[in-house]
């Protein structure tokens, strides 16, 4: 299982895996730039390593993993997924989207297309979730 799981990982990485996690690292370096945004910025560190490597880890939400709320889940959370949405997300997202598309195109890019969705989908909304290794 896990020599598979490297295969894949190594495909993705050659297959758009290391566009988009350079996209996520410089959305952090950006980030960066003003106090207010290091944690965005910590996160997509976090979410860009995810996306080098996506297969055999998986994003959970922190309110499910833990059982109680924090600043994330909240509604700051709710606000910081707003802002983070009109400045970096939808711009991610887009990215994921179009590489998605691209994967589909061939019957063996079908799995990567999957996860290139559901990194568009955590690009959307990504404060209040964490990244754990798959079971």
């Amino acid at each position: 299982m896990a020599l598979l799981r490297l295969i894949f990982n190594i495909a993705w990485f050659i297959l758009g895996g290391f566009v988009m996690g350079l996209a996520w690292w410089l959305a952090g370096l950006l980030c960066f730039i003003s106090i207010i945004g290091i944690p965005f910025g910590r996160a997509c560190f976090v979410i860009g390593e995810m996306a080098f490597w996506p297969f055999g880890q998986q994003n959970v939400n922190r309110r499910a993993l833990q059982g109680v709320d924090d600043i994330g889940t909240g509604p700051l959370g709710m606000v910081g997924n707003i802002v983070w949405f009109l400045l970096f997300g939808i711009w991610l997202a887009i990215g994921h989207i179009t590489h998605a598309l691209a994967c589909f195109v061939t019957i063996i890019g079908i799995p990567f297309g999957i996860q290139h969705l559901k990194l568009a989908l955590l690009s959307l909304t990504p404060i209040g979730q964490t990244i754990t290794a798959k079971a």
